[in-house]
């Protein structure tokens, strides 16, 4: 079997996936947040009060880590944490003025971030580029190898 003459397609993706998330990582460390405090300022801004598992199912950060974060964040004064009233096994988490703050830093830092990953392409291209990246998603869901005996 001969070496390929291109790059396989997934290695190529993946580079590339590495290297916009470094740069989006950055843009969000410089702006004074990180990844998960961005998902959750978002989610808390979507929807004002939000219980700890409706904000793991929407930023997919699970356990013991959103605990940490959401700690932290309530450490920092971003939010706030309560007991539902109804339920009080359940937290409640709000953003607090310090984090709306936050929110908009991390959102400009994100929108800025977003325009120079689209630099030179126009808005048909992004939306084809959009529907490539949901295709190649398609193809691997539910993904296994063949086995084809070879070791």
């Amino acid at each position: 079997m001969s070496a390929p003459r291109e790059l396989p397609i997934g290695i190529a993706l993946s580079n590339t996936a590495k290297a916009v998330s470094r740069a989006f990582d950055e843009a969000l460390s410089e702006a004074g947040g990180s990844r998960p405090i961005w998902l959750i300022l978002m989610s808390l801004k979507n929807r004002s009060v939000a219980n700890q598992r409706e904000l793991a199912d929407a930023v997919g950060i699970r356990g013991a880590t959103l605990t940490h974060h959401l700690a932290a964040m309530e450490d920092s004064g971003l939010v706030t944490r309560r007991r539902d009233p109804a339920n009080r096994r359940v937290h409640l988490m709000e953003l607090t003025p310090e984090g709306e703050a936050a929110f908009l830093r991390l959102r400009d830092a994100a929108v800025t971030f977003d325009r120079a990953l689209r630099a030179g392409m126009s808005d048909d291209e992004v939306g084809h580029l959009r529907e490539l990246l949901d295709r190649l998603r398609a193809n691997v869901a539910g993904y296994e190898p063949a086995d084809d005996g070879q070791v």
